[in-house]
């Protein structure tokens, strides 16, 4: 008798990067470029180190479990995103807040449409919740035909559709408007959000002011990428306050830690360091993509997230690279999620003098 979850029995895993940064001292990851997870290549802002020391020193309330409602937290979420704090809802990170919507919106047998290829957590966070997951594929050149993606919705009557926005791993940006678009054809489906990379699109672009209007969908974020606390497992929700009030009713208040509060109030104190990040972030990667474009044997895509999809001759020649780059400690993400990036590697985007060495380890690669 199999006493497994049935839906977990043949569930296709979520493929984790390389860990090696966490089997080597101290002073072999200073000399690693971890360019595979889309983190901040830089620490954060100097005050989280400072605000942890004084906590540390403290030390009283190491016993005792975390404030399960900080206000402070609310009010500086809701000063960032421009959003009143009733509309806000804070998590131990968005992978875990994406859990939390899974079980609160996703029946089982619903069917799940996602936006594809993209983050594949999120798949496998639908299926464990008994969802039918559906995908709809960017076109082979990642351009988006929105027509037959409104067809699609649909056709499966879809329950729920996770947009990613930019999209990781192509870096599509679908604006505003088109995504007010569907919330309003497709009012009894609920369409989830994905902002990980807000920050670095350019300009600014938000449905945090649709999830104030439109009880059907739900914006996610996270401080794991230019904020730079992905240690410290922090995201949020931006929804409306009745749908905030669903999801706190079943969220579990004491799983986000004392540290990790403090390090998100701490980025959020001091938001300047985070948008020169962003900032620099953005200009690293148009000089990044620009060279790559002068390799012949490579494809580099737009993209409006912290991190570069290429594109090689050939799979043979992509898993060569791979192996090339990660022999010269440069770490990047291989994905396979789909038949379209097959050929295709992630590089997440640092300083330009971090891309630098990315640069000039790929040219000589193709030795040049």
């Amino acid at each position: 008798m199999n006493h497994v979850n049935k839906y977990l029995r043949n569930f296709k895993q979520y493929k984790l990067a390389s860990h090696k940064v966490w089997l080597v001292s101290n002073e072999e990851r200073k000399q690693m470029l971890k360019l595979d997870w889309n983190e901040s290549t830089i620490q954060p802002s100097p005050l989280v180190k400072k605000k942890l020391k004084e906590l540390v020193d403290d030390g009283s309330f190491f016993n005792l479990y975390p404030a399960t409602r900080n206000e402070k937290l609310y009010e500086l979420l809701s000063t960032y995103c421009q959003v009143p704090k009733e509309c806000i809802q804070y998590f131990g990170s968005s992978d875990s807040l994406h859990e939390y919507i899974s079980k609160l919106f996703i029946n089982v047998g619903d069917p799940v449409i996602i936006l594809w290829p993209s983050y594949d957590n999120f798949r496998l966070t639908a299926e464990v919740n008994g969802g039918f997951v559906f995908y709809y594929e960017y076109n082979s050149d990642f351009t988006f035909d929105s027509e037959g993606f409104e067809n699609f919705i649909a056709e499966k009557s879809a329950s729920l559709v996770y947009i990613c926005n930019p999209n990781n791993p192509t870096g599509y940006l679908h604006t505003v408007d088109y995504i007010e678009k569907l919330i309003k054809r497709f009012p009894e489906t609920m369409f989830l959000i994905d902002e990980a990379y807000y920050e670095f699109t350019e300009p600014k672009t938000s449905c945090s002011q649709l999830a104030l209007k439109y009880e059907n969908i739900l914006v996610t974020r996270t401080m794991s990428k230019a904020f730079g606390i992905a240690n410290f497992r922090f995201g949020y929700l931006i929804a409306n306050e009745k749908n905030i009030a669903y999801i706190s009713s079943i969220r579990n208040p004491k799983n986000i830690t004392t540290f990790a509060q403090t390090a998100a109030e701490a980025v959020l104190e001091d938001v300047p360091y985070m948008e020169a990040y962003a900032k620099a972030v953005n200009e690293a990667k148009h000089f990044f993509v620009n060279e790559l474009r002068k390799i012949p044997e490579l494809e580099a895509f737009p993209s409006a997230g912290n991190f570069v999809m290429i594109k090689c001759s050939d799979y043979a020649k992509k898993k060569e690279l791979f192996n090339y780059l990660a022999e010269k400690n440069i770490f990047i993400r291989n994905i396979e999620q789909s038949e379209t990036i097959k050929n295709c590697l992630r590089i997440s985007i640092g300083t330009t003098e971090q891309m630098k060495v990315v640069l000039k380890a790929i040219n000589n690669f193709y030795g040049r």
